[in-house]
């Protein structure tokens, strides 16, 4: 029977769940590992998104999903469906999700802790405030901060221990408790308690037994520290699961549905297949349909990347979320809901979104081999001290000196002062840098992946060219044409009015010509302009001209019955694009030209801006694939992208880089943002966070190097809580001061 069933096919469903309570990329690999050893379960789990996506067999239930995730410590549920977009004007003010209440406990954990912890460090710090009993005080103070405030990590330390793993939660967990911990011991058993006890300023090096000696401010400063690390981390993080929200947001919120010739407002959610409704200029599209009554110039660059808006008319295709930049029409639904071009895209950024593997943090890397060697040192000092008969109090004192000494405060400010320091400077150039990971990420990039559309060119439709027929006159072949076309909404029309002179001359009896063009009287003269069908046929040196134009558009303009010249129109190079690929080429990077536009217009462009490897034509579904395949190759790749056909990429890439001119969804699903239009800031943001990375590797490395240097002191039963507050002062104050070289950074542009 056994036999028969394997070969029967198994009926696969995906699970999504929302995962809480994870600390570093190490938790997410433990839960991954566990729900891969369910039989029938295939599963990824990102740290980043703080999701889990299995795909399970038939009998398996998200309950059985939810238990080994918990079995495992963590916390699971099925995240919330969508809401109903009429639900959303009826339901008043929305109810936080579990990671906003998260990220709130623990803001009130850092304010909290803040308030506890100040005079504690200032009471140790400065003897002469030192009064009669301020040592039970301090207790008092840190009990909470290093209990309450610290419960973070002391959790996250337990569930480590239980799967024999070692992280920086450990070493916090370990070294804050062994401090504390020791202080009570001094101050109920030992002499720490005595009336009038204080702690001299002094540097001596001596033997002491240690029941003198309080670290209440080593242990609640550290977990004040790496509290106030987690926090600002954390909100960071709680970003990145924006994306799928502002694709979504994307979508009209209502539609003119038309029923038996009358016409309804109703929210798109109530739309069904079949079901006709109304789009006017300048609306968005409710819905994948097709086109029954009408025709315009549909802007899909959002959705498709080409710049060029797409003439459609009865039965012709349309793509809920692009906008209606022409005629009326009236569209018949075919596709709805989930089954959407837009709800696709959703799922392909979710999808590269939760497949993205995220990097360790560098120093839970570091705490892995650390942690072991300390406990190691820790037990040995203690034997050793025993061996020679130096008495159990000593012994003890040496072996907790090793482990609070070990338990780096500045370790706990290396990531978090660097990015303060490195965001508030990308800030002030225009370059938001979301989180660690994003900056992991720099050090390896070899491949840059530009968008055309919006990234390496403006996106908008700008006027390049006037060529005038023989013995007409340029300025008012243009002055006439900018005039009549100031009366229509088509983007090209556009183009040529921003590309004219400011006063133009009035226009009468205007008539759109649909799909043709527009005509009018202007100064007495009836003008047409347009497509050659509406115009005339062109003469030979015209047609040479157009012959010659290429890609680009051209259209035509003629009065009194006669051509008199064209209007080219393009999307142009933005002018500062060449040089941003040269400097890239300088970071030793490759760039590579991607966009659903044609060969012809992204070749042109390439060897404008100086790009060898070109891949065009490419919809926004292959565009992930196209990323995916340079992976493999074993390139990492970072992607500058700017619209919706990028948001998926953009997630899929090793590092994510949105225009901030773009589209919302770009900019979320993105690792930084590029507030400026300019490609030199994708330059200068690779630079900052290569920095900024080098920075917080010179951070940790000194941050360990004070405490090892003090780790012989402490075994050797030498330090006094002076030498053990002044290591960590220490190296605080130069990872600080490390940091805040990150301000001198300076921009190419």
């Amino acid at each position: 029977m056994g036999g028969m069933d394997e070969k029967l096919p198994v009926a696969l469903q995906r699970i999504d769940l929302d995962i809480t309570g994870m600390t570093c990329a190490s938790c997410a690999a433990r839960i991954e590992k566990k729900l891969n050893r369910m039989p029938g379960v295939t599963a990824s789990v990102n740290y980043a998104t703080e999701k889990a996506s299995a795909t399970v067999e038939e009998g398996i239930s998200a309950d059985d999903l939810i238990a080994t995730v918990e079995a495992t410590g963590y916390q699971a549920a099925l995240p919330p469906p969508p809401a109903r977009v009429a639900d959303h004007a009826t339901a008043g003010p929305e109810r936080p999700s579990a990671a906003d209440t998260e990220l709130a406990a623990l803001r009130t954990r850092v304010l909290v802790s803040l308030v506890l912890t100040v005079p504690v460090i200032v009471l140790a710090m400065v003897p002469p405030w030192q009064f009669t009993y301020w040592q039970w005080l301090s207790l008092t103070l840190a009990a909470p901060v290093v209990v309450w405030g610290g419960w973070p990590f002391h959790r996250a330390a337990a569930v480590n221990l239980r799967h024999g793993a070692a992280t920086m939660d450990t070493l916090i967990s370990l070294g804050t408790l062994a401090a504390f911990g020791w202080s009570i011991w001094a101050l109920f058993l030992g002499d720490a308690g005595m009336p009038g006890m204080t702690h001299p300023f002094s540097f001596t090096i001596e033997r002491t037994d240690g029941s003198g000696a309080i670290y209440l401010e080593a242990a609640a400063g550290v977990t004040l520290f790496l509290l106030a690390g987690r926090y600002f981390e954390a909100r960071a993080k709680r970003r990145s699961g924006a994306a799928l929200r502002a694709l979504l947001e994307l979508g009209a919120k209502d539609v003119s549905l038309l029923r038996d010739g009358v016409e309804t407002r109703v929210p798109v959610d109530q739309l069904a297949v079949g079901d006709r409704f109304l789009v006017r200029p300048g609306e968005k599209i409710a819905t994948d349909g097709v086109i029954e009554d009408g025709s315009s110039a549909v802007d899909a660059s959002m959705l498709t990347g080409e710049s060029v808006p797409v003439e459609v008319g009865p039965g012709d295709s349309v793509v809920g979320g692009t906008v209606n930049a022409g005629g009326r029409l009236v569209v018949t639904v075919t596709r709805v809901g989930g089954d959407t071009r837009l709800a696709q895209m959703s799922r392909l950024v979710e999808e590269a979104q939760s497949g993205k593997a995220q990097v360790q943090r560098l120093a839970d890397r570091v705490s892995a081999v650390f942690v072991p060697i300390v406990i190691a040192l820790a037990v040995g000092t203690l034997g050793y001290w025993l061996g020679t008969g130096a008495g159990a109090t000593a012994a003890f004192t040496a072996a907790v000196a090793v482990l609070i000494i070990a338990c780096p405060c500045a370790l706990g400010l290396a990531t978090p002062t660097a990015l303060l320091v490195g965001t508030g400077r990308g800030a002030q150039l225009g370059i938001l840098i979301k989180g660690p990971e994003a900056l992991e990420s720099t050090r390896r990039v070899d491949t840059v992946v530009l968008d055309k559309t919006g990234t390496v060119t403006t996106g908008r439709m700008s006027l390049v060219d006037v060529v005038p027929a023989a013995g007409a006159d340029r300025d008012e072949l243009l002055r006439l044409a900018a005039a009549l076309e100031a009366g229509s909404e088509h983007p090209v029309a556009r183009a040529v009015v921003e590309g004219a002179p400011a006063a133009l001359p009035d226009v009468r009896d205007f008539a759109n010509v649909p799909g043709l063009g527009v005509r009018g009287a202007v100064e007495g003269h009836q003008v047409v302009v347009g497509r050659t069908a509406l115009v005339g046929e062109l003469p030979a040196e015209l047609a040479a001209a157009r012959d010659a134009a290429g890609d680009r558009t051209t259209i035509a303009v003629g009065w009194d019955g006669q051509v008199r010249g064209l209007l080219v129109v393009a999307d142009t190079v933005k002018p500062t694009s060449a040089e941003a690929v040269a400097s890239m080429r300088r970071l030793g990077l490759t760039p590579v030209l991607l966009t659903g536009d044609a060969t012809e217009v992204a070749e042109r462009v390439a060897a404008e801006v100086g790009i060898d490897e070109v891949i065009a034509e490419v919809l926004p579904v292959d565009k992930v694939d196209v990323i995916k395949r340079l992976q493999e190759r074993g390139r990492v790749v970072a992607m500058v992208g700017d619209g919706v056909n990028d948001a998926a990429a953009l997630a899929q890439a090793d590092l994510g880089l949105a225009m901030g001119t773009g589209t919302d969804v770009a900019i979320e699903a993105s690792d930084l943002t590029l507030v400026r239009g300019d490609l030199r800031a994708a330059v200068d943001a690779i630079r900052l966070a290569r920095r900024t990375l080098r920075t917080i590797k010179s951070n940790l490395f000194w941050a360990f190097a004070y405490n090892v240097a003090a780790l012989p002191l402490a075994a050797a039963g030498l330090l006094n809580p002076m030498i053990a507050g002044a290591a960590m002062a220490l190296s605080s104050v130069f990872v600080v001061s490390n940091s805040l070289r990150l301000r001198g950074f300076r921009p190419l542009a």
